[in-house]
């Protein structure tokens, strides 16, 4: 069956293969990995000033003397900051016991700030532990700070809303969305509640909706979609948000403006703290650090809710299952209309690049409208689409010139048979026929020629059925390792060619040689194979048909960038001969060399007689396949 008719196969095993890795989650990885470049990759956007960041730095505490930091320094900056009139505070810090001096003094200004939100962790770690909330604050002003990480350890998904083990029945809200509802309820705008068959519970903020996590949204596969979800939309920018340190505050180094009618979250940003998670999607100036501070990542979250309600920035959204998969099998379909519309290796793999290039550049422009779609199993379809379909379109091209080389073998010993013992057989039959009288000597000499002749048939089949291997067998007895330098193997093949019984060797007088290395490089032991046979095949027809020859010229170079085998002689010449069958097959065969070679073989008359047979290919580059 023609590859082209099973060109589809590929696509299809391609498909399926890539779906079954992709729902095994074997692809998830990799799918994650192209999201974050992908959102590392957009535009800057601007800062977003509606939020301070006050990040107690290295130096801060080294002024301070003292870690945790203790209630009367929070206690002090907190009164600093509500001094600026603030929308929210929010305390990045766990307080979950005394940290004197000052403790009094910071459960006072906990019952005085109401637009303040202490911390705490509700869901256990992987010790089983979890943060009780600060001491002397209401529990409605209490956000927790819990955040889902990804198996590879990285941070993409905000936990807005979560229940407990010991309390199920309540909803607990985190952090960020506590601070963000603060300050849209300043705007008149209310976090609301709604259910509904298709979409299922959702929160939002007036009209504006916060998709739910699902399972396998865009790279995840069966992923833990507990509590209430959401993709972090980062801000792309190497600065989201303005950054000043505790010193900074008590030192009245802060624009007022910066902090009047704002969110302010409170957090530490000391390496030594270590209060940190992993990101790849943000922006960062050190190449290959991940590591963000948790402060940074609660701003983010928040940001993400309030933009979304004032300044109409999506959320990142994904498609349904439904989608996602009909987008790689379009892809898949794409792969199968190349595999059965070209059929050469380097248009089929040029076309798959093209493609590739225009599926990320198609999947980075949906990341900047906010959406994420499938990129790597589309991507990794064509990749296999291309491999499988050029390899077996080489095969191809090899059982074709297989096929094409046993039928010239079969031609060939056609027409020996045809040209001697069934020309011999005839012969002895017409003798009987016609009641002629045969001596046993003439009988037997007939005999031994037929003998001959079919021995010779033999040996021609027995030496094509060995010529996969590394050898070119000459005779019987005799074989030429092909992987010697092919000038060498040239010569010993005009050598034992010219050792043979033919009946125009008798006449000639002189054999002029000139084998000179060739550029071999790229050569196969198929194509030395048959140029093996094309030196063979002129020389036995020299042997065979050139009548009254004297002379033979061989000539054996590389030229100018091309190699150049040639053969003349001064026999009958290209006319007497050209209607004979030898003829047609001898040309049909070195044609066929010459397409492999992707040269030329011309068949000349020689001046002022005799025939000139030469084999030209290029010295650069072999065209097996052929675009």
């Amino acid at each position: 069956m023609s590859i082209r008719r099973i060109g589809i196969l590929p696509g299809i095993v391609a498909i399926g293969f890539v779906i079954a890795a992709r729902m095994s989650g074997s692809l998830q990885s990799l799918e994650l990995a192209a999201y974050d470049t992908f959102m590392r990759l957009r535009p800057d956007e601007p800062i977003d000033e509606r939020i301070l960041i006050v990040g107690i730095n290295e130096k801060d505490i080294q002024q301070l003397k003292a870690y945790p930091v203790p209630d009367g320094e929070i206690a002090k900056l907190l009164r600093t900051l509500q001094s600026y009139q603030p929308a929210a505070i929010g305390l990045d810090i766990y307080r979950n016991m005394p940290v004197e001096p000052g403790h009094k003094e910071l459960a006072s200004v906990f019952k005085e700030m109401k637009n303040f939100m202490g911390v705490e962790k509700v869901l256990p770690d992987i010790s089983g532990l979890t943060v009780n909330p600060p001491l002397n604050l209401g529990s409605e002003q209490v956000g927790f700070v819990d955040a889902p990480v990804d198996r590879d350890g990285k941070q993409r998904r905000s936990l807005l809303a979560t229940s407990t083990k010991k309390d199920e029945s309540r909803w607990r809200l985190s952090l960020s969305l506590m601070l963000a509802d603060i300050y849209l309820k300043k705007q008149g705008i209310k976090l609301q509640e709604e259910e509904n068959k298709s979409e299922g519970y959702l929160m939002k903020f007036n009209s504006t909706k916060i998709p739910r996590f699902l399972p396998n949204d865009g790279g995840y596969i069966s992923e833990d979609d507990g509590g209430y979800q959401t993709l972090i939309n980062f801000r792309s920018n190497i600065k989201p948000f303005r950054i000043v340190s505790l010193e900074d505050i008590n030192n009245k180094k802060v624009d007022a403006s910066w902090i009047r009618d704002k969110i302010v979250l409170i957090g530490v940003t000391a390496p030594s703290v270590k209060d940190y998670t992993s990101s790849d999607t943000i922006k960062s100036k050190e190449e290959n650090n991940s590591l963000i501070y948790g402060v940074l990542i609660n701003a983010h979250a928040t940001s993400q809710l309030i933009s979304a309600i004032l300044d109409d920035r999506p959320f990142i959204k994904t498609w349904a299952d439904t989608w996602e998969y009909l987008w790689i099998i379009s892809w898949g379909v794409l792969g199968i209309i190349f595999g059965r519309q070209i059929r050469f290796p380097l248009k089929l793999i040029l076309s798959a690049t093209i493609s590739s290039f225009i599926l990320i550049t198609i999947c980075y422009l949906f990341i900047t409208i906010f959406w994420w779609v499938p990129i790597v199993p589309p991507l990794l379809i064509l990749i296999l689409n291309s491999t499988f379909l050029a390899i077996f379109y080489q095969y191809e091209q090899f059982l074709k010139a297989r096929i094409t080389d046993r039928q010239l073998v079969i031609q060939q010993i056609f027409d020996v048979i045809h040209n001697g013992p069934l020309q011999t057989i005839a012969q002895m039959l017409r003798q009987i026929e016609d009641n002629q009288e045969i001596s046993n000597k003439t009988f037997l000499s007939e005999l031994s020629k037929l003998n001959q002749e079919l021995r010779s048939i033999y040996q021609l089949a027995k030496q094509e059925s060995f010529m996969r291997g590394n050898s070119f067998y000459l005779s019987q007895e005799q074989e030429i390792n092909l992987k010697r330098p092919l000038h060498e193997v040239l010569n010993e093949v005009y050598m034992n060619v010219f050792d043979r019984d033919f009946p125009c060797f008798v006449t000639i007088k002189f054999n002029v040689l000139n084998f000179k290395p060739l550029d071999e490089k790229k050569l196969t032991i198929e194509l030395r194979h048959s140029i093996c046979r094309f030196l063979e095949e002129a020389l036995c027809n020299i042997g065979k048909y050139a009548v009254n020859v004297t002379k033979v010229e061989i000539i054996c170079e590389c030229k100018q960038g091309k190699n150049i085998i040639k053969i003349i002689d001064n026999g009958i010449g290209i006319d007497r001969v050209s209607n004979s069958s030898h003829q047609g097959f001898g040309t049909k065969q070195a044609m066929t060399i010459a397409k492999q070679l992707g040269g030329k073989f011309e068949r000349v008359a020689n001046s002022p007689k005799g025939t000139i047979c030469q084999l030209t290919w290029s010295s650069k580059t072999i065209w097996t396949w052929k675009l």
